[in-house]
């Protein structure tokens, strides 16, 4: 089962706004949120609260694609986010989600006991290329136990 299949299967916020997994890697996710009348705003466009949702999911996804070796003996936690709306979004958008420090340098904190925060940054865009938000997600691996 894919990373976006397993999403889709455990997070209901995924399925309810139909968000499409186009790439799901360590070193990238790749999100789409399909247009969608019911979830546009009073400009047409998607609500912010859908490109938020559609933005911490692909900084998700990205944090279950580097660290989901990890699980055993951490469990991944949004610690903070913040989004940034640039211009505005009409039609299908798509959030790019990278990783802001090495996954090497993340687990050798976990390796030596600490509780490691990093950022993911992401990039929400229309389908003419531009940046329409910018939103950085900051995540936790909090050992079990």
């Amino acid at each position: 089962m894919s990373i976006g299949e397993l999403l889709a299967a455990t997070v209901p916020m995924v399925r309810t706004l139909n968000l499409e997994y186009l790439e799901t890697t360590p070193e990238k996710a790749v999100l789409a949120l399909p247009d969608q009348s019911e979830y546009r705003n009073h400009v047409g466009g998607p609500h912010a609260g859908a490109m938020f949702t559609l933005g911490e999911s692909a900084s998700g996804a990205i944090v279950l694609a580097a660290f989901g070796d990890q699980l055993s003996r951490a469990v991944p936690l949004p610690v903070t986010a913040e989004i940034a709306f640039k211009k505005i979004a009409l039609g299908p958008v798509t959030a790019t989600a990278t990783l802001g420090r090495p996954v090497a340098d993340v687990v050798a904190e976990l390796d030596a006991g600490s509780r490691p925060e990093f950022p993911v940054s992401v990039a929400i865009q229309r389908e003419d290329g531009a940046v329409t938000g910018e939103m950085t997600v900051t995540w936790t691996l909090r050992p079990n136990g």
